[in-house]
């Protein structure tokens, strides 16, 4: 009797186990969402506080770095060493303040926009008060985000929050243009050229052209344009070519690769890949998207969310 009601509470598990199985395929079947995911950040904090930017407006030079605890072994300095900046109690610095430390590099100059964007400015971290003189105090380094350098500028600490993103969103490589606002991507962290996803790069659209911070970019280029390498526009073989039949049979002379020839009855010029670009409309090659993670007056920085094949400095971007 035992060995029976055991069957039959197993049995009934199972049922129900089955019947949960069920109605959760009834479930999606009939468009019911039994669990949505939930918007994840597009970045993390390298991202959020490493991009750097590219601002017109004038940078305060008055704080600053002025020593390091190691200073006679090395001349950088990186998480969990200490240094001195030139701000004490007479300055209302406070143990556990934290700051942001810069390095403005110079006047951005791009052959990719016209506009006058400003000066790029390096994210190098941030640093946490651990001890308050009159007119000095010591820091930690409590995140890095490159080598820390006596000189470097301190900043008030900005707190910035990732945008969010939507994992199960699509990408529409056929996107449609949207009438907004169109730039370009005039330069990319660490100098790089060519871009990929989770890529930071700098745009010529800031808070002059409304562009906000969580903002959906396309990235795009003319169809045919902007490849890494130069295509030939003439074709491998020409329609004049011959040897493509044998010596005995001789069934035809014509080649696969060559193009057709114009005409009713094919008899005039071979038809080039210039002559069939010709007098096309303008389409564009959408090759990726970004989101927008910081704005200053005339630029932009955004992070490479999506891409279909390389994405380069030059390439073009619309507000979605």
């Amino acid at each position: 009797m035992r060995s029976v009601n055991s069957f039959a509470r197993g049995f009934v598990i199972l049922c129900a186990v089955v019947g949960v199985f069920s109605v959760s395929i009834l479930a999606q079947d009939s468009g019911i969402i039994v669990q949505k995911k939930s918007a994840m950040p597009v970045v993390g904090p390298n991202g959020m506080y490493c991009g750097g930017y590219i601002q017109t407006s004038p940078i305060s030079t008055s704080n600053r770095i002025i020593g390091g605890s190691e200073e006679a072994d090395r001349y950088n300095f990186t998480e969990n060493n200490f240094v001195y900046i030139n701000m004490g109690a007479s300055n209302g610095v406070n143990v556990g303040n934290l700051f942001s430390v810069v390095r403005p590099k110079g006047q951005v100059e791009s052959r990719w926009t016209n506009k006058d964007v400003g000066f790029y400015v390096q994210e190098v971290g941030a640093l946490e008060v651990v001890s308050v003189k009159s007119d000095y105090s010591v820091a930690k380094v409590k995140f890095s985000c490159s080598s820390f350098l006596l000189g470097d500028l301190v900043q008030p600490r900005e707190n910035r929050s990732a945008p969010l993103v939507d994992a199960s969103a699509k990408f529409d490589q056929w996107a449609d243009p949207s009438g907004k606002a169109n730039g370009r991507i005039l330069m990319a962290r660490d100098n790089s050229e060519t871009l990929s996803q989770n890529s930071i790069a700098y745009i010529d659209l800031g808070s002059e052209e409304s562009v906000r911070v969580g903002d959906r970019l396309t990235v795009y280029r003319p169809l045919g344009k902007g490849n890494l390498m130069k295509t030939p526009e003439k074709e491998q073989v020409s329609a004049r070519d011959e040897g493509f039949h044998s010596d005995t049979y001789r069934g035809g002379k014509f080649s696969n690769q060559a193009s057709r020839k114009s005409g009713e009855q094919a008899d005039g010029r071979m038809v080039t890949t210039y002559d069939a670009k010709r007098n096309r409309p303008a389409i564009r090659k959408v090759v990726g998207e970004a989101i927008v993670l910081n704005v200053k007056e005339r630029s932009a920085t955004v992070v490479i969310t999506q891409n279909t094949q390389e994405i380069h400095t030059g390439d073009w971007v619309e507000l979605q």
